[in-house]
């Protein structure tokens, strides 16, 4: 569905009653890893709404599975928030009761700091696995960034630094549109550059992970004064992460932290009951302009991944089924091969079809064509045919691999299922950052 968005400043404060703000308060310290270590970088925010808030989140279906996340399930769960409290630095993942224990204490001093009402605030974390929480620290944190709130662009910039990691650059967006004749805003924040390839439930429950593996981690909240209701709003939100996080991947790990929260307080005054109903025209206007922050947002983690040269689109047509297409799409996109000859600019179709191969989609060799085009061109030079080399010359192949982002087009005739990932390059800076040194504590990653 096709919509009217004009872009405006202020990310998760452009909706009308939200405030934010982040402050320094350690959280990190010395020797809990590069990337959250970048001295005294704002490390805790506060994001609240005026009135409580509809809510929907998404959330890892990694096994192992942070404090904040075991938290926040049961919360989101029961429809209704008003405040999240979100910190960098320190994941509160493999923590044990501890870990409960401090991640509960976060949601109770987020209440007493911001005056609202029991079980209204939820808890986001990222950064060094396996670390206890320096609750003096936090409890310091929330009291400060109590008072530090505000709703202008810049404050919200305070909150994208503070959720940050071994992101490089802050990650917002905010849109207008209109909604049952009123002007409705959405806007978003984010964080993730490694440990990078989300595959959320509602619950955190499997089987709805994709196919991952274990082990920075990518968070987004975001805010919206559209008047809907949580069913609504979490039906919204499940089919705007199927097709923006749970598409992206960096290195093909899932974190155990991954979260999506959302937040409508309904103060833009559109009649929420006709944005709520499922099959309505505002809950399909409301559906794409969730989905379209969301891709946004996404495309942003990709873009910033950790030692990231090259962003690829791998789609995926003419497989049996869309499971088929996707398991293709992932083992292309996770092949260190593969993303390591994007990295050298190298058009290596043999280790694209190889990857096609030992994936678990059914791939017949003499039916796979694999070609290349500019971002979103429909125009294709394909390197193979029917399982065979094309006459494109490699000096070509070699030009259309070249942009640092382009698209990788692999059909495999053999039904109708379709998906596609965004992807990245394999590089030498990512595994400089990501080994790390252990006669050096902080230069040891999360």
């Amino acid at each position: 569905m096709h919509i009217k968005l004009r872009s405006i400043p202020g990310a998760i404060v452009a909706p009308k009653g939200f405030s934010t703000g982040g402050i320094f308060c350690d959280i990190k310290r010395l020797g809990t890893g590069k990337g959250s270590n970048k001295g005294a970088k704002r490390d805790l925010t506060l994001i609240v709404s005026e009135v409580p808030c509809s809510v929907a989140g998404m959330f890892t279906t990694n096994q192992v599975c942070a404090a904040p996340v075991k938290v926040c399930v049961p919360r989101v769960a029961k429809g209704i928030a008003q405040a999240v409290v979100v910190n960098s630095g320190n994941a509160n993942a493999c923590t044990g009761r501890q870990g409960m224990k401090d991640a509960l204490e976060m949601v109770r001093l987020a209440e007493k700091a911001l005056g609202i009402a029991d079980g209204l605030a939820l808890v986001g974390s990222t950064g060094r696995i396996g670390v206890t929480m320096p609750m003096v620290e936090v409890r310091s944190g929330i009291a400060g960034a109590a008072k530090v709130l505000g709703s202008t662009p810049d404050h919200a910039a305070q909150a994208a630094e503070a959720i940050m990691t071994s992101d490089t650059r802050p990650k917002e967006i905010a849109v207008e549109f209109r909604l049952g004749g009123k002007t409705v805003r959405l806007g978003g924040i984010c964080k993730g550059a490694g440990m990078i390839q989300p595959g959320m439930s509602a619950n955190g429950a499997r089987p709805a992970a994709l196919p991952g593996g274990l082990h920075a981690t990518m968070l987004s909240f975001i805010t919206t004064d559209a008047a809907i209701e949580a069913r609504g709003l979490q039906a919204a939100l499940r089919e705007a992460v199927a097709h923006s996080f749970n598409r992206i991947t960096v290195d093909g790990d899932m974190s155990t932290n991954d979260t999506v929260l959302v937040l409508a307080n309904g103060l833009a005054g559109n009649d929420k009951k006709s944005c709520s109903g499922l099959k309505s025209k505002d809950f399909a206007t409301f559906r794409a302009a969730l989905q379209h922050v969301c891709l946004e947002l996404a495309k942003k983690i990709v873009r910033d991944g950790e030692g990231v040269h090259r962003v690829v689109t791998v789609k995926v047509s003419g497989a049996r089924s869309i499971a088929e297409a996707d398991a293709a799409a992932r083992a292309v996109a996770n092949s260190a091969l593969v993303k390591t000859s994007w990295h050298g600019g190298d058009p290596n179709w043999g280790r694209i079809i190889d990857a096609l191969g030992y994936s678990p989609a059914t791939i017949a060799e003499d039916r796979v064509d694999i070609g290349y085009s500019a971002s979103g061109s429909r125009k294709v030079l394909w390197s193979l045919r029917r399982g065979q080399p094309t006459k494109a010359s490699f000096r070509d192949l070699c030009a259309a691999v070249a942009p640092r982002e382009f698209d990788l087009h692999i059909r495999l005739n053999l039904g109708k299922g379709e998906a596609l990932m965004y992807a990245a390059d394999l590089t030498e800076e990512y595994v400089d950052f990501n080994k790390g040194d252990v006669t050096d504590p902080g230069s040891l990653g999360g």
